[in-house]
């Protein structure tokens, strides 16, 4: 999920983990946080949005601070 805009999320009564990737307005990772469990507060105050994906996405991906995300349209 993208959440826009955002900086800061709760993982209150989620029942899984979760990894955050928090984005500035040109896609640029500002913060990783991976395997997110719950009752977890978290923040980035230079984030504009964030991205919550399934626990494992970053290591998976070795997204990091300072890379930039490119988003497409998906192909038919």
């Amino acid at each position: 999920m993208w959440i826009i805009p955002c900086e800061s999320v709760h993982t209150f009564f989620m029942q899984f983990p979760i990894d955050l990737i928090y984005l500035d307005k040109e896609l640029r990772v500002k913060k990783v946080r991976p395997n997110v469990k719950a009752w977890r507060v978290s923040a980035c105050l230079t984030a504009h949005s964030i991205l919550e994906l399934p626990a494992g996405t970053i290591v998976a991906t070795q997204t990091q601070p300072r890379d930039v995300l490119r988003v497409e349209e998906p192909s038919h």
